[in-house]
């Protein structure tokens, strides 16, 4: 199971990359193994500011609908939008290519909040 050491984490299965003021979201490997082959991904919360664990789009996969969640509170800025025709590419590459969307972020103090790789890992592995 891929957990890269750089990414914070949610028990939700969000990873989010922060850089500077803004961060980069998405779902990490273990979620997109258990959603298995994603075939649509909807975020209509462009331009939009959302609070912590609000719902910011759905991911579609063969067998379910899930909600994905903010792990921070920020204004979602930037839609992926190579996952409009290409949603897989978050089966194949969830922490490159696949990221969802980027925000600005809206306070600093919610990331150390969120889970560290070893944190993560102890929760998927239990």
């Amino acid at each position: 199971m891929n957990v890269p050491e750089n990414l914070k984490y949610t028990k939700d299965h969000e990873w989010i990359r922060v850089e500077g003021e803004e961060a980069f979201i998405g779902i990490t490997d273990f979620a997109q193994k258990e959603l298995g082959d994603i075939v649509f991904i909807e975020v209509e919360t462009v331009d939009e500011t959302l609070d912590i664990e609000e719902a910011f789009g759905t991911i579609e996969a063969v067998k379910t609908v899930s909600d994905m969640f903010m792990p921070i509170s920020g204004k979602v800025v930037e839609f992926n939008e190579t996952l409009e025709s290409s949603p897989e590419v978050i089966n194949s590459d969830p922490y490159g290519e696949g990221w969802i969307i980027k925000i600005k972020i809206s306070d600093t103090n919610e990331i150390n909040e969120l889970l560290d790789a070893s944190e993560y890992k102890e929760l998927i592995e239990s």
